[in-house]
């Protein structure tokens, strides 16, 4: 792969507890091309959602460096790598995390708010319609279903146009119908936009929809496995 959006080097990541050494991610070499819908399964333990989080910077390597379009980000002071992280990398996790006494649209804006931009409004619109939101813009979280919920995460995940959005468990709380609509919404805003998606999923189902499938096993990358499959063909109900 040539000129990978995101290239991890080498990563090893070392956690303290109680006085003694914890190796949960030990020597990880993974490249991501744009464009590209990468999902990471294996057993809980394996490492999965920690190499999510260095790979979203939320948390940096004890070892090892990752470079985003060839910027070596393990290297940025704090105040750089927050402004980075707000501006080129979406997340949607299981839990929604979206704030109670916001409406939908207040929400999805919240990325450009906490820039101290407010030009956002007229894009955030634009994303729940896109999300199939466009009459939910005044509903505040609690008068969401799950699955609509994550809708706006999405939504707000992609605001600020991030070439990567990041999502751990994303369908982890929703039934299987809404599953699947969360899904399909994946690939076809991949398709549309050209974001690359990587994706932590304990859903077999899910995983085997993915053009690529990346195993973990015991804090190392076990297989990486990449589909014949017509993408077009993928993420649609059969």
């Amino acid at each position: 792969m040539s000129d990978p959006l995101v290239s991890v080097q080498n990563v090893t990541k070392t956690f303290q507890h109680e006085g003694r050494s914890l190796v949960v991610l030990k020597g990880i070499d993974l490249d991501i091309g744009s464009g590209e819908m990468v999902t990471i399964v294996g057993p809980s333990g394996a490492g999965k959602s920690t190499l999510l989080h260095l790979i979203g910077t939320l948390d940096l390597p004890t070892e090892g460096r990752i470079l985003y379009a060839g910027q070596d980000v393990t290297r940025l002071g704090s105040s750089d790598l927050a402004e980075f992280r707000n501006r080129s990398i979406g997340f949607v996790f299981q839990f929604h995390h979206l704030l109670p006494e916001f409406t939908a649209l207040e929400n999805v804006m919240m990325p450009g708010l906490i820039q101290g931009r407010r030009r956002f409004e007229t894009r955030a619109k634009e994303l729940l319609d896109e999300v199939g939101l466009s009459d939910r813009l005044t509903h505040r979280p609690g008068e969401l279903s799950g699955g609509e919920q994550q809708r706006v995460a999405l939504a707000r995940a992609l605001l600020m146009e991030p070439k990567l959005v990041l999502a751990d468990e994303p369908t982890g709380n929703l039934d299987s119908q809404t599953s699947a609509s969360v899904q399909s919404l994946f690939f076809d805003l991949n398709r549309r936009h050209g974001i690359t998606f990587l994706i932590v999923t304990h859903s077999r189902d899910f995983a085997d929809m993915m053009p690529r499938r990346v195993s973990m096993k015991d804090g190392r990358i076990d297989s990486d496995e990449r589909r014949t499959q017509p993408l077009e063909n993928q993420g649609k109900p059969a």
